[in-house]
């Protein structure tokens, strides 16, 4: 099936990095953004001034307010948007677009109140006529990287295996390498968990803890993302790969992570209402703790980072404690799902 023209919904730092991406591939792109001056900003200087700022974005890509004019008559949907908002937004959307239209996820998150992956709230709200067209894509990338046209590797999943390999190769270029995947639910999950463990990694690097400590916490993190994994029928080996290990280990260290920036400010003794409160984008982790924790709980598995990033950003507790809290804790053997 040929891929010509793409509807992006969400023009965050994200959504306008792969904008951009498919826009100098020489696809049609059309962006939608919920803000009115991102519109004004794209029409007028070529760039995103509030989210990706210093970026130029070709003249070609066109920017709107409306979804009806992103969403119809297109080839597909890469839906980009903070999980909070998914399913409102999706609402809005459904009505509009043309049915059969293939949509990919790309927002790295759980719904906060009902514990469901993007995917699951697409199916929530969209027909079910739709249902075998949804796609996630995830992995380590950075958005800025990504519009410099860093190399990256990304991994996109879904059922139809025709569909993945067409957009698959609709993605890829020289500088962004996509692989294919059909474990919709473990690439999401990975894609997730891994800005919970980066609140995590900040919190250790705000502490002043080394590097010793930072390395336990991802080896520790990753096991906690396979045993809910499994627990939820996600493939074990999935979190190995790109959109688990590779998206753990760019989060939890690398400088431009919110997430890991919002951990390393609690680390350092700043207030989370403080730190969000001055921050335009979005921090997916914050909401993303109560969701983990809630499905650790469904699952019956134990997730020791994620209950105590939780007592750190919601309980009051303080990092130092959760830090002792975990290290405190009974002996255990490092292999297995138990």
């Amino acid at each position: 099936m040929p891929i010509n023209r793409i509807g992006v919904i969400g023009a965050g730092a994200w959504g306008t990095a792969l904008a951009k991406h498919l826009a100098e591939k020489g696809l049609s792109v059309k962006l939608w953004a919920y803000e009115r001056e991102v519109v004004d900003s794209i029409k007028a200087v070529h760039e995103n001034q509030l989210f990706l700022p210093g970026v130029p974005l070709p003249a070609s890509l066109a920017a709107t307010n409306v979804l009806g004019e992103t969403v119809q008559d297109c080839d597909g949907i890469l839906f980009a948007v903070p999980s909070h908002v998914a399913r409102a937004l999706l609402q809005q959307m459904a009505p509009l677009i043309t049915q059969g239209t293939p949509i990919i996820s790309a927002t790295k998150g759980v719904e906060e109140d009902t514990f469901k992956l993007m995917s699951q709230v697409m199916e929530d709200v969209l027909p079910p006529s739709m249902h075998q067209r949804i796609l996630v894509l995830s992995g380590p990338s950075f958005a800025t990287e990504v519009s410099q046209g860093q190399p990256t590797a990304l991994c996109l999943a879904g059922q139809d295996v025709e569909m993945v390999k067409a957009f698959q190769a609709a993605l890829m270029t020289s500088a962004l390498r996509v692989y294919a995947d059909g474990d919709v639910i473990g690439v999401q999950l990975g894609g997730a968990l891994k800005n919970v463990m980066a609140l995590a990694a900040g919190v250790v690097d705000g502490l002043g803890l080394g590097h010793n400590t930072r390395a336990a916490l991802i080896t520790r993190g990753l096991a906690e993302m396979v045993r809910l994994g499994a627990a939820m029928g996600a493939d074990p080996r999935t979190f190995y790969g790109l959109s688990g290990v590779g998206d753990l280990v760019l989060t939890c260290t690398g400088t431009l992570s919110r997430n890991h920036t919002v951990g390393v400010r609690l680390g350092r003794g700043e207030k989370l209402e403080a730190i969000l409160g001055g921050m335009h984008a979005v921090a997916e982790g914050v909401r993303t703790a109560r969701a983990a924790l809630g499905l650790a709980r469904r699952a019956k598995v134990e997730m020791p980072i994620v209950q105590e990033i939780n007592g750190v950003l919601f309980e009051g507790k303080s990092c130092r404690r959760a830090v002792s809290d975990l290290m405190e804790r009974g002996a255990k053997p490092e292999k297995g799902l138990a």
